[in-house]
């Protein structure tokens, strides 16, 4: 990424090397855990990682137990909205075997896609109120502040506005 005045700035190639089509799908394999895991290699994490359904449902959500290093973790699968992808960036390798220039360290290319992640906690059931769920609900938020406003819904506006006065 390179820094300026004006912030930071780069590129992301969502179609990469591999067409989105043909990139891995990591749907159910992607997890957001409350933790920090200094570690970046290979690892075999379904030997030891083993989320099971509890058949508890807290605020609409279906619970899911695993534990970590010992330790219990309760958490929830949840859908990314329609309309919307998740994906796994990684740097973008410049073609030639030259030093990499400035302006391919800050390109990004798509390595892996997935349509929902699993949110766990250490200490309490998930619920509606947990941070993550609700940066969720943003997507409705962004929808909805893009769809079009039609004639008949600013006079709508226009009338309740007038009433309110």
């Amino acid at each position: 990424m390179e820094r300026s005045n004006n912030g930071i700035s780069g590129t992301i190639d969502l179609n990469g090397s591999i067409p989105p089509s043909m990139a891995v799908d990591l749907t159910g394999k992607v997890h957001q855990l409350p933790c920090c895991i200094k570690f970046n290699g290979p690892s075999d994490v379904s030997h030891y990682f083993k989320p099971k359904s509890t058949g508890v449902i807290v605020d609409g959500l279906s619970v899911e137990e695993a534990y970590f290093r010992g330790r219990k973790l309760q958490g929830t699968t949840v859908a990314i909205p329609h309309g919307y992808s998740g994906f796994v960036l990684g740097k973008k390798m410049s073609d030639a075997k030259s030093k990499r220039s400035k302006e391919d360290s800050s390109c990004w290319e798509t390595k892996a896609k997935f349509q929902n992640i699993t949110l766990w906690n250490h200490d309490s059931l998930p619920s509606e109120n947990d941070a993550s769920l609700r940066a969720f609900h943003l997507f409705s938020v962004a929808t909805a502040l893009h769809q079009p406003v039609s004639v008949e819904d600013l006079e709508a506006a226009s009338i309740d506005q007038e009433l309110e006065l």
